[in-house]
């Protein structure tokens, strides 16, 4: 059985500035050790701005640079690289996290619930179809930040009995002000899914004075800690999920054989 060795970059974002941030990013990535997934943060281009009139990329997957960045990333790396950006696709403006595989090919998937309190729903469309991955023998569904506070959309299902995903990745941009829910909700999603969690938030201060403490946390399917990032701190944070103990660990205790049916429209 595979086991999957997964990187999260808990580090600050220079505010509305791609090219500092792609330049940064590249850096840390090259301090990353041997390893399956590598995850960036929500935003992790400009952070979180509410205006992607200024700063949004438009997505061409020929031309568009921070796109063809994570794909060298990728390559580097021989690993996936996972993490959002703003991104223009139509008339539309998307919180979009891209999922790029070493060899170049990608997939999408557009945050589902913007976050109405900062008025992200004003500038940013919703997505309506959630991704799971298949990758070195494991199944994983990335989402993005205000999804961690809607467990029907991080439902882990079952098909032919068999439970859907893996683990959960979440990117995020998080505010301290809101970390206790952060750090409570990451646990839960991963008693309720009896899954792994991954989640990468950011660290420092935007241009809105919104602080962020990180607390990116790696978890087992049992809701067990198995490494948070330090607070405040720049940092990588790196485990290995181990597929014996999953797979044992849903067998002997097959609780999601016996969860609620869901349908969202």
């Amino acid at each position: 059985m595979n086991n999957l060795k997964i990187s999260v970059l808990q580090i600050s974002l220079t505010w509305e500035d791609p090219i500092a941030n792609r330049l940064k990013i590249d850096d840390w990535i090259s301090r990353v050790e041997k390893t399956d997934i590598i995850v960036l943060p929500e935003m992790f281009t400009t952070g979180f701005s509410m205006s992607p009139e200024r700063v949004a990329e438009q997505h061409d997957a020929a031309t568009m640079i921070t796109l063809n960045e994570m794909r060298l990333w990728a390559k580097k790396s021989d690993a996936v690289v996972t993490g959002s950006i703003s991104v223009k696709d139509g008339d539309h403006f998307y919180n979009r996290l891209y999922w790029v595989l070493p060899d170049g090919s990608f997939s999408m998937y557009d945050k589902r619930h913007t976050f109405g309190f900062a008025k992200e729903d004003e500038h940013y469309a919703s997505g309506h179809e959630r991704i799971i991955k298949r990758w070195r023998g494991w199944n994983i569904c990335p989402l993005i930040c205000y999804d961690l506070r809607f467990p029907v959309w991080s439902r882990n299902g079952l098909d032919n009995e068999t439970p859907q995903y893996d683990a959960l990745i979440y990117v995020a941009n998080w505010p301290s002000v809101r970390r206790e829910p952060w750090r409570k909700l990451v646990l839960a999603r991963a008693i309720e899914n009896q899954a792994y969690v991954v989640a990468c938030n950011r660290v420092g201060e935007d241009a809105n004075g919104n602080t962020y403490s990180g607390d990116s946390a790696i978890i087992n399917p049992r809701g067990e800690m198995l490494l948070e990032g330090k607070e405040y701190v720049e940092e990588i944070i790196t485990a290995t999920l181990s597929k014996k103990e999953h797979e044992d660990f849903r067998e002997k205790f097959p609780v999601l054989k016996d969860a609620d049916l869901f349908k969202l429209v």
